[in-house]
């Protein structure tokens, strides 16, 4: 028995355990679901660096853990998450502790009567006609391992329907907090979001973390446009440097609906993100955007796939990275144009520096175009600091670190200023003044 299968009955055994937490929860739809994917996760083998998705990321540091699937809460006071929160964004907050959803410390009174937002352990008893028809139905278990893992342990996540013709003025944020364990902790948080015609909200996905300590958090967020209808998305990851943090997100747009994603990452000791979009009908547009700073020993990968099925659509994609270190970072984005996709606008890029001698990037910008009349580009860069810039500041009397500092957070700041929230936004600065320029007197 190798130890991909020992790792595989780790969880396999656990199943049942979880079943029994679940206790009346077994008679609803969605655990049909969960016995589908735990029988489809036993015949699924974990990823490795023999696989062409996988090939620059060794995840051998994860399978020296069992990760426990813990089915006790914990309570937080107010106090403990103050510090994670964005001013108005605490209007419209759901608390999910170790993934499981803390009603004390949501707040949800401003939203409640205009939108459907509740945890999902309970919307798949309230909403069963809308969880059945809506889950696991993009984020595919049948040949996803990690997918599966999530899918069979579904209970706790956020789910969030916003009606026709509604429009919701201050952010949805979900705060995902991981508290200091005895053993490493299996969290695996679960995400339903669903926009209707003609809907317009923004959503925060926060992962964070009290200590150091060792844990898996296996998210997926399945997000589903209608026509015309618009998703302001943002994630901010600044998880433990002990964690690992594997996350899948699958998009679904119909026609003329507009979704932007900005993802933040700084923590975890290895942080995979796979990120899809297809267009399902004509007039759609898609925006990814991210930045992500490693150091010490940290492995960022991030997928990303956004399928223009059908004519007439947008998709524009940009990423920077920041590699400090002995870390390494893996870029690897894919714009499919189908056959009938004429009128195609995409476009992609990829803007790395290296500060260190040992830290590396693989980076792989694609397009596959099947139709003919399209505007496609991608690129990608990867270098040190403008030795121009450098010695312009050098010049004008500032010293070396300093300037480096300075040439450092304007090229992390050129995603965080595209962010609309302040507060958001301010935070994101704070951080990345704490990180370059208070470490050299700013």
């Amino acid at each position: 028995m190798n130890k991909y299968t020992e790792y595989k009955n780790w969880y396999l055994s656990n199943f049942q355990t979880f079943e029994n937490s679940l206790n009346g929860e077994k008679v609803l739809p969605i655990h049909k679901i969960r016995k589908d994917a735990i029988s489809k996760f036993e015949l699924l083998d974990f990823p490795t660096q023999k696989d062409e998705e996988w090939k620059y990321t060794n995840l051998s540091a994860l399978f020296k853990f069992n990760f426990k699937p813990d089915f006790k809460k914990v309570e937080l006071n107010s106090e403990q998450i103050e510090k994670f929160l964005f001013g108005n964004t605490s209007n419209n907050l759901m608390v999910f502790v170790n993934g499981y959803f803390s009603k004390n410390l949501s707040k949800l009174e401003k939203v409640k009567d205009k939108i459907i937002i509740k945890n999902l352990t309970d919307a798949a008893e309230e909403n069963s006609d809308i969880v059945e028809k809506y889950f696991a139905r993009n984020a595919n278990y049948e040949n996803q391992i990690f997918t599966a893992l999530s899918t069979a342990y579904t209970r706790d996540g956020a789910f969030v329907c916003i009606p026709e013709n509604t429009v919701i003025d201050e952010p949805i944020h979900l705060l995902y907090i991981s508290t200091e364990n005895e053993e490493p902790l299996l969290i695996q948080p679960r995400n339903l979001i669903i926009a209707e015609k003609n809907s317009q909200a923004t959503l925060v996905e926060h992962f964070t973390s009290l200590s150091n300590s060792k844990y898996l958090n296996n998210r997926v967020s399945e997000i589903v446009l209608k026509e015309n209808s618009f998703i302001d998305h943002i994630i901010l990851q600044e998880e433990s440097l002990e964690a690992f943090h594997i996350a899948r997100m699958e998009v679904a747009q119909n026609r003329s609906s507009c979704f932007s994603s900005t993802l933040i990452s700084f923590g975890a000791q290895i942080a995979r993100n796979d990120f899809n979009s297809e267009f399902l009908d004509e007039g759609c547009e898609c925006t990814l955007n991210g930045l992500f700073i490693t150091s010490n020993e940290q492995l960022f990968d991030v997928h990303t796939l956004i399928d223009h099925a059908r004519p007439n659509c947008n998709s524009f994609e940009h990423y920077k990275g920041i590699l400090d270190d002995n870390s390494r970072a893996v870029f690897n984005g894919k714009v499919i144009v189908r056959k009938d996709a004429q009128k195609t606008n995409a476009f992609q890029e990829n803007n790395n520096i290296i500060l260190s001698d040992n830290a590396l990037i693989n980076t792989k910008p694609q397009l596959e175009i099947f139709a003919d009349d399209v505007k496609c580009s991608h690129g990608a860069t990867i270098g040190q600091l403008d030795t121009d810039s450098l010695f312009y500041l050098k010049s004008r009397g500032i010293g070396e670190d300093k300037a480096r500092a300075i040439l450092i957070h304007a090229f992390a700041s050129d995603v965080v200023k595209g962010i609309k929230i302040e507060s958001i936004k301010d935070y994101l600065e704070n951080i990345l003044h704490h990180k370059f320029d208070k470490q050299i007197g700013l």
